[in-house]
């Protein structure tokens, strides 16, 4: 039997091989296999669904954000809707007959079929247009499009003619082609038109980025825990970026605290600057690697400043360069770029190691540069870093920024910046900041120090470096008069800072409006304290309207605030209210924490709601105060409004008791004349409530108040029976006291009170109804429940009077309605008149209070109540407690 050729075994089939005669390569058609523990993200397998609709997908990024393993995944798990051929690109594929002979070669992989008119590349440098075409043919006749991925394209991405043509086979394929381009850079494409046309999708390195969920979702495979703080930390250290966050979990895998670990891991001794160095800093230039490494110390780079720090002048294009090139250089919009933050943290390391003692001088620099180009809160981090505190200092008071201490979107930052500013820095710059920070922080004393140390040293020439020290001086000087409560050294210090304004140019002025709206704000508070309300109001409206920049919503609810106290004070609390409002929607709009929330705000609404006789109201906004910071002013608010609400609900003497442990404020803090005026009317109206009216007779004596003053001081002489000096203080009250309703109302019933026990029945009642009518759209209840009981038997007479007033409740207009009877049927008379204590009892039963209630409320024993109870029973004619309440309704007792 012959044997068969050659011995029995077959030729091998023969290698594909390139133009250029070297094997084709078998590694470069395979799919890479994702690792183990490889995080599949639905987002970016959602986008490559989507792109895998058009003609181009382009994954573009930094070396290990996870492009090729994205592409990868979606491929080997079914994702990609159709066949998928892959190609790794290699260094040398740029000869047009090499690249060519690797794509035919993968779609051929993937089943297509070419004809042989099609063949291949003839020589490695050329491509025939004819093959092209073919191939473009072939794939336009395919019902199912085929998936072509381009790996790591950057290798060959400067090939403008392996662009054009792969642009013509893309654009004759028509469906049947679907081009997945995995680069580090941005491909020649015309990538303008796709994206005019709709036609491509961008997945980008920022798309790469893991989030602090995805990052946690990671942790979770790596069997580690983190707290969401220490996730997001490291999220933010390593930028999301996919090979960081992985070298990063799996150095800390062996750690007893990988949380711990991965706060101190020192980046620089890791594989990770190892990869960054050799795969990013290494392949670059030695202009460029210098550049890196000096503009690695700046937060944002700007071409100008990394070229103050280089010395040289060709910044631009070698950012441009690295921004295409994905190497881990972003830009920011506006000509700024800035650094991947685990690449600056490496390159920080790297330059101390090459370049010792280099790192101030660049920071010196570049405080310099950024100063120059009115960049100041970037500038002084920078003075700070290279030592220059002096400089720092006098940077912020010569701008003059002294005020973003103070507030706005800065304050937090540079107050956390100058807390390391060391003692020993000198000059009235530096003096002037740690007072501003004292202020902020309410260390009254030793600001007042620094303060008269920083006055002692100010120039004054008219230069304007030295008229804006003097200017940040005043603004403090101003803030530290509103803090003790010395309204005149406010106003000298508010002249000052007007003098020093006019030599200082506008357009400076105008870089920091929050100068004038602190120094406006800080002047209304000071008048307000001191009871000069019209000009309070002047200072603080102006500073409320002010466009003081960004993040200075809690001074604006402060100016808001004011506003409102004035308006109360004014009797306006219609208005009060309105502006209280809108300071706490104010700092809700900004999310202001507890601690930059003004409580004067709900004091005001708080008083508002004591006059409407809303107690739960006032009660809600009472503990909302509480929970504020303790300025002098909420202190005694609060002590004076809980007074006022005890008085509001029958409980004089605890009113009295409340109002007497208000503690003066402590020194330097000067007394507020209307503080101490409102104290005296807190306590007036309890003992008067008491019937203690000499005891209020005394506690007003020598108080030198307003209209209500008056009025409290009246109705004291009237219950002393005292009538013809009650008429003398109120006739003495001047034209256009009391303008607004909430202290008018109070005049009206005073002197109505005052013609009532005249026997005028006719003048109490035309200024009872004058003050009904102004009191009804404010709702202002108070004044009538205080006025005593001339007022309620003055309503029982004359019921007309407060017909159409029910909102004063039944308690005083007596107009429930009646109980189901006859129209006709009358109520027995009453056989003898209630006196003042049973009417007290009855209306306390038509709110079904039980006896221990009553009591309670009356500051009585049971017992005295029990007694009352049986004889307005007696006199109403009623055997139970509903009956009483019924026949008191049917005579308008109540």
């Amino acid at each position: 039997m012959p044997l068969p050729p050659s011995g029995g075994f077959r030729e091998p089939p023969p290698v594909p091989s390139a133009p250029n005669g070297d094997p084709l390569l078998a590694a470069r058609f395979t799919v890479p296999a994702p690792p183990e523990a490889y995080l599949r993200r639905p987002r970016l397998t959602e986008r490559l669904d989507e792109g895998a609709r058009g003609p181009l997908t382009l994954v573009n990024g930094p070396a290990g954000a996870g492009k090729t393993l994205l592409v990868a995944d979606w491929i080997t798990t079914g994702g990609a809707p159709g066949r998928a051929a892959w190609l790794t690109v290699e260094p040398g594929d740029e000869a047009p007959g090499v690249f060519w002979t690797y794509i035919l070669e993968a779609l051929r992989r993937r089943g297509l079929q070419t004809p042989e008119a099609i063949g291949g590349p003839a020589r490695p440098g050329a491509v025939d247009h004819s093959l092209l075409t073919g191939l473009a043919a072939r794939l336009n006749r395919r019902t199912e499009p085929l998936i072509l991925v381009l790996d790591a394209f950057d290798r060959v991405v400067t090939s403008a003619e392996l662009a054009e043509q792969l642009h013509f086979v893309l654009g004759h394929a028509g469906g049947g082609l679907r081009l997945v381009i995995i680069s580090r850079t941005e491909p020649l494409l015309p990538l303008h038109r796709y994206r005019a046309a709709g036609q491509v999708t961008e997945i980008r390195g920022a798309d790469l980025a893991l989030s602090p969920e995805e990052t946690a979702r990671l942790l979770d495979r790596h069997h580690m825990d983190l707290s969401p703080d220490g996730t997001r930390a490291l999220t933010g250290r390593t930028g999301g970026w996919a090979a960081g966050l992985r070298l990063c979990i799996l150095a800390a895998e062996g750690a007893d605290d990988p949380e711990t670990f991965l706060k101190d891991f020192e980046t620089s001794r890791s594989t990770l600057a190892d990869f960054l160095l050799a795969e990013v800093l290494a392949t670059q230039p030695a202009e460029t690697q210098d550049l890196l490494l000096r503009t690695s110390v700046l937060d944002r780079i700007h071409p100008g400043l990394a070229d103050a720090l280089t010395g040289r002048q060709d910044a631009e294009p070698l950012l441009d360069a690295l921004r295409r090139a994905n190497a881990f250089v972003e830009s920011i919009g506006q000509g700024w770029y800035r650094l991947h933050p685990l690449f600056a943290e490496i390159l920080r390391v790297h330059l101390r190691a090459r370049h010792p003692g280099l790192e101030p001088e660049l920071h010196r620099r570049a405080g310099q540069w950024l100063a120059d180009a009115g960049l100041l809160t970037e500038a002084l981090p920078h003075s700070a870093d290279a030592g220059d505190w002096e400089a720092a200092a006098t940077r912020l008071v010569t701008a003059p920024a002294i005020g973003r201490l103070l507030t706005g979107l800065d304050a937090e930052r540079l107050g956390a910046l100058f807390s390391r500013m060391p003692p020993d820095t000198r000059g009235p710059a530096a003096d002037l900041v740690r007072a501003a920070r004292e202020l902020a922080c309410h260390d009254l004393d030793r600001a007042l120090g620094r303060l008269r140390r920083a006055e002692e040293t100010l120039p004054a020439d008219a230069h304007p470096d030295s008229a804006a020290l003097r200017l940040s001086c005043a603004l403090l000087r101003v803030r530290a008069a509103r803090a003790t409560g010395s309204a005149d050294r406010a106003e000298a210090a508010a002249r000052d800072a007007e003098e020093a304004r006019r030599v200082l140019p506008a357009e400076r002025l105008a870089r920091y409006p929050e100068l004038s709206a602190l120094l406006l704000a800080d002047l209304g508070a000071a008048r307000l304290w001191a009871g000069r309300l019209a000009a309070a109001r002047s200072a603080l409206s102006a500073a409320a309207r002010a466009d003081a920049g960004p993040g200075t919503a809690s001074l604006r609810q402060e100016c808001l605030a004011g506003l409102a106290l004035t308006d109360f004070l004014h009797g306006w609390p219609g208005r009060a209210e309105t502006h209280a409002r809108e300071a706490v929607a104010e700092a809700e709009r900004a999310g202001l924490p507890p601690a930059d929330r003004t409580g004067v705000a709900r004091l005001v609404l708080a008083a508002v709601a004591i006059e409407r006789d809303e107690p739960a109201a006032a009660r809600t906004h009472l503990d909302a105060a509480a929970a504020a910071p303790r300025e002098p002013l909420v202190t005694a608010g609060l002590v004076l409004l809980r007074s006022r609400l005890l008085l509001a609900r029958g409980k004089p003497r605890a009113a009295l008791r409340v109002a007497a442990a208000l503690e003066p404020p402590p020194p330097p803090v000067e007394p507020s004349p209307w503080l101490h005026e409102r104290v005296a009317l807190a306590t007036a109206a309890a003992q008067l409530a008491e019937g203690r009216a000499q005891a209020a007779i005394r506690t007003l004596e020598g108080v030198d108040g307003g209209a209500e003053t008056a009025v409290t001081a009246a109705r004291a002489r009237l219950a002393a029976g005292d009538r013809e000096t009650a008429r003398a203080l109120l006739e003495r009250l001047p034209a256009g006291q009391g303008e607004g309703p909430g202290t008018t109302v109070r005049v009206l019933l005073a002197r109505a009170q005052t013609a009532d026990a005249d026997g005028d029945e006719a003048g109490a009642r035309r200024l009872t109804a004058r003050a009904l009518a102004l009191a009804r759209p404010e709702q202002v209840r108070r004044p009538f429940l205080e006025s005593g009981p001339w007022l309620r038997r003055l309503a029982r007479r004359r019921p007309a009077l407060t017909r159409g007033h029910d909102w004063l409740g039944a308690a005083l207009t007596g107009h429930t309605a009646a109980p189901d009877g006859p129209a006709d049927a009358a109520p027995a008379p009453v056989t003898e008149p209630l006196s003042e204590r049973e009417h007290e009892v009855v209306e306390r039963l038509a709110q079904l209070m039980s006896t221990e209630e009553i009591a309670a409320d009356l500051y009585l024993s049971v017992n005295t109540v029990k007694t009352h109870l049986k004889s307005l029973y007696r006199k109403l004619g009623a055997t139970r407690r509903a009956e009483a309440v019924r026949r008191a309704r049917d005579l308008h007792l109540l």
